[in-house]
């Protein structure tokens, strides 16, 4: 984890390393150990240095090669190191190269091919001084963020917005179609920003800017055409081990003490035990953080409590456990805070409780935070299975595990339900899925009342036309896709880059680096690649992870078939903690949010929201986000 940031005078005048300084100011949380800048005639480069990883402890960035023809500032953790210095460091076999050297090497060897070699969470930039170029570059799921400005004049980036405001030619003005987005919950635009002018590099794709273009260009997707076939089920459970054991170890590289999230499910419980096999003796334990909630009413408890799963995991060693009292704190918790180092309105509602885990992490002095999400959509629940099995009338076999999966993972869900979702349904005629879609969404919309935009906004804005564009793919017929595309569309989707690009900020607001090991792009070219039935099998869904994992997991988390449901938590102590606010929005009205939202639609949800709050029918989640927008514009300055 580290703060990069740049200037590149497009009309080749001298770039000013003050300005630089004065954004490397802004994202010092980012980078407390050290800053510098570097400026060769129109480039300054600034860079925040965390140290995390042992070859960061003497590293220094901006970095210039020995012959002075690149310069490199990154905020970058390399994953295949080994294989890197086998084809790029020869020369000293024995040395120990820093991350960022390794780049260099590896740009001077490949040119802007060098990210596909490339395995890691990086975002970087590098200033090719003979080609007269700046090449940047994110990694494949976007896990670090790069914001950029560009005009004829210049272009600017940076880690965080922020930086990006200590420039006098960066517009502060808003963006008022994300704004729409935000309110109709459309994430799916994974370069705009909450800022006119102001984008992000999407993952996957570089960036290479001259004086006279720029050309955006992705390097690397799923290829939902690929398949493995290996020799037998013991084989696929090896090579999953394998590669996810790969995916833990290269995350737990760290001078600094390691801690994971620990609840008790399928995935964070997967990480941790196999993280805590791998940490040195002489760093101690693996610290693991966990949310519990003792004071919530008994039926919320019985949904939200995992306890008992998460001491059947620490009790397998290894471990220095913390707990969190999550039921004590308000979703809005350190919300002015949380929004100075997101630069937007957060509509993230468990955000809190990531927050305070790493609240909890930095007071233990942890630098690598690993974290299971989401290993859902990686190693897929497999449900497609069916559909395919249904296709291909192998009805034997569709029957089979149908009957499996309502006695394990579905357990108490009728066999003719089970059918009738992942058959009936993706299998109707195209009009009658066109019809049914369109029905259950038009009734959920006269059900509930909680889609708060203003309708002369949202015709100004058109935002509904720009929906239709963008979601084109995910309501395309479902007899139409493959299974194995159903699950690159799962991995694809834009809400990961959106609550990624959260996730960075939030845990860089703590100096702390979150890693995710089932985002390894090997271990999702290898689940993407498997065949139908190792992902759903003898009526488990994940079938392939859960046994790869006997040894590792203690059986219960092994064959867990449920997982703890966080919303009671939320829906309760929102109205608990938050009651004032809510009604200062829903019944005072803000000044803020007039332009953008429909009065009467807030006063209604809150009313209901107001009435079955433990519940939560979707109303909770709504006026949680508006309450978001409001207090982000005001502090952002973009009060009416």
């Amino acid at each position: 984890m580290s703060g990069i940031c740049g200037k590149f005078i497009r009309d080749g005048e001298g770039a000013a390393s003050g300005q630089v300084q004065a954004m490397n100011a802004r994202m010092i949380h980012r980078g407390p150990d050290a800053q510098a800048t570097w400026v060769d005639g129109p480039v300054a480069l600034g860079h925040c240095m965390l140290r995390i990883t042992p070859e960061s402890l003497q590293e220094r960035q901006p970095l210039v090669s020995q012959a002075g023809d690149y310069a490199i500032t990154a905020d970058a953790r390399l994953d295949n190191r080994e294989e890197l210095m086998d084809d790029l460091w020869r020369h000293d076999p024995s040395g120990q190269p820093a991350d960022p050297e390794l780049i260099l090497a590896a740009y001077r060897q490949w040119g802007e091919d060098c990210p596909r070699r490339i395995l890691g969470d990086f975002a970087f930039v590098i200033w090719d001084r003979p080609a007269r170029r700046l090449f940047c570059a994110c990694d494949p799921m976007g896990v670090k963020g790069f914001y950029y400005h560009l005009c004829a004049k210049a272009f600017s980036f940076a880690s965080e917005i922020k930086a990006l405001f200590a420039l006098p030619e960066v517009p502060r003005r808003l963006n008022e179609l994300r704004v729409a987005e935000y309110l109709v919950t459309l994430f799916e635009d994974r370069a705009g920003t909450f800022y006119q002018e102001i984008f992000r590099l999407p993952g996957a794709h570089t960036l290479t800017v001259t004086a006279a273009k720029t050309e955006l260009r992705e390097y690397w997707s799923l290829d939902s055409r690929s398949e493995l076939r290996l020799g037998s089920d013991g084989e696929y459970a090896e090579a999953f081990k394998d590669l996810f054991s790969k995916a833990v170890r290269c995350r737990t590289r760290s001078a600094y003490p390691v801690g994971a999230a620990l609840s008790g499910g399928l995935d964070s419980s997967s990480v941790a035990c196999a993280a805590a096999r791998m940490i040195p003796e002489c760093a101690g334990p693996l610290r693991t953080f966990s949310l519990i909630f003792p004071s919530l009413p008994e039926k919320d408890l019985r949904r939200i409590d995992e306890r008992p799963q998460m001491q059947a995991v620490l009790e397998s060693g290894n471990f220095a456990p913390h707990f969190i009292e999550a039921d004590r704190l308000s979703p809005l918790w350190q919300v002015d805070r949380m929004h100075y180092h997101l630069d937007h309105a957060n509509y993230a509602p468990n955000l809190y409780l990531h927050w305070a885990m790493y609240d909890a992490a930095r007071k233990q002095g942890v630098r690598v935070f690993l974290d299971g999400f989401d290993g859902d959509s990686t190693v897929s629940h497999g449900f497609e299975r069916l559909t395919e099995l249904a296709q291909t009338l192998r009805w034997v076999t569709l029957w089979r595990e149908t009957r499996l999966l309502s006695q394990h993972h579905l357990a108490g869900i009728a066999p003719r339900r089970i059918l009738n979702e992942y058959c009936v349904k993706p299998l109707s005629p195209a009009w009658v899925y066109r019809l049914r879609t369109f029905l259950r969404t038009r009734g959920r919309a006269l059900r509930r009342g909680y889609i708060f935009i203003n309708p002369e906004f949202k015709a100004r804005t058109r935002i509904e036309d720009r929906a239709r564009r963008l979601l084109h793919n995910q309501t395309r017929w479902t007899l139409t896709r493959t299974a194995r595309e159903t699950h690159c569309m799962g991995l694809n989707q834009a809400l990961y880059s959106y609550t990624l690009e959260i996730a960075d900020k939030a845990s860089a607001a703590f100096e702390i680096e979150a890693r995710y090991p089932f985002f390894d792009r090997r271990l999702m070219e290898f689940c993407v690649a498997l065949p139908a039935e190792q992902k759903l099998g003898n009526g488990w869904n994940r079938y392939i992870q859960r046994r790869a994992m006997s040894g590792i997991l203690p059986p219960g988390i092994q064959w867990r078939a449920r997982k703890g449901n966080l919303s009671p938590n939320f829906y309760l102590r929102l109205l608990d903690f938050e009651r004032e606010r809510l009604e200062e929005i829903s019944l005072r009205g803000m000044a803020e949010l007039a332009p953008f939202i429909d009065a009467d639609a807030v006063r209604a949800a809150y009313t209901a929201y107001r009435n079955s709050h433990s519940q939560g029918q979707g109303e909770g989640i709504q006026l949680f986000a508006t309450l978001n927008l409001a207090l982000w514009l005001r502090s952002a300055g973009f009060a009416s």
